[in-house]
């Protein structure tokens, strides 16, 4: 059996200086996008998830959740996607349950975008769509987290590909005033998502809403449209 120890050894020797000092430039230090006291070793996410594919069928629940709880962010997100892994290849339905269980109750360290992008829909959406419970996600809509707020937009990814509508633009407009420019990018990304799959439907909820709309949830919401349908969208809009 691979112990924490030797996962976190297996980071170190494929951590670089360099990025180490890159990176917490790129996640925008202290602009409250990335856990307070994070530490950056320097690890690629490619590296990361081939760590993750070599560990993810010898480490309990257990364990992981003490790598979760580890100040440095490469360790965090290796034990995400050691768990997006474990889910992934398991069919038994007892043991996603445990998994889901386990995922709420770390939501707490589960507190930057990074974390909760990789993670979410692939785990916590795809559980609530394959089993048609929905109640997860409503009861982390309505935290005061802005963290659980953005998991319960994101998770909603495979509503979309399917396409139910319903839980994204119910949870968009409940977070439209929130004053974090992450959870209007977030809104924007999944309602972007909902026009791919389904132009009409996204316009129809744009004319009926964009007025309340932050500008960038409006324009992460209407990026991947044609390029006419954009600017037709946008005059007398912005």
């Amino acid at each position: 059996m691979k112990s924490v120890d030797d996962i976190k050894q297996a980071l170190e020797i494929l951590s670089i200086p360099e990025k180490a000092e890159f990176f917490p430039k790129f996640f925008k230090t202290g602009k409250g996008e990335y856990g307070e006291g994070d530490v950056f070793i320097g690890v690629t996410v490619p590296d990361q998830r081939s760590v993750a594919k070599e560990f993810y069928n010898n480490i309990s629940l257990e364990e992981l959740g003490e790598l979760l709880s580890s100040k440095i962010h490469e360790h965090r997100l290796t034990a995400l996607l050691i768990l997006v892994h474990q889910f992934e290849k398991t069919k038994d339905k007892i043991k996603q349950k445990e998994i889901i269980d386990f995922y709420l109750k770390h939501t707490k360290h589960i507190n930057n975008w990074d974390l909760v992008d990789t993670s979410c829909y692939k785990i916590l959406g795809r559980y609530c769509f394959e089993n048609q419970d929905s109640k997860i996600l409503e009861k982390l809509s309505d935290s005061k987290n802005m963290w659980e707020m953005r998991m319960a937009i994101v998770g909603t990814m495979h509503h979309i590909k399917k396409g139910q509508f319903e839980l994204t633009k119910n949870f968009a407009l409940k977070n439209l005033k929130h004053p974090h420019d992450l959870m209007h990018k977030a809104n924007g990304w999944l309602l972007q998502e909902m026009g791919k799959m389904n132009e009409k439907e996204l316009l129809d909820f744009l004319n009926l809403h964009y007025k309340e709309m932050p500008r960038t949830c409006l324009r992460y919401a209407i990026e991947k449209l044609e390029e006419e349908v954009r600017k037709n969208y946008l005059k007398g809009r912005i």
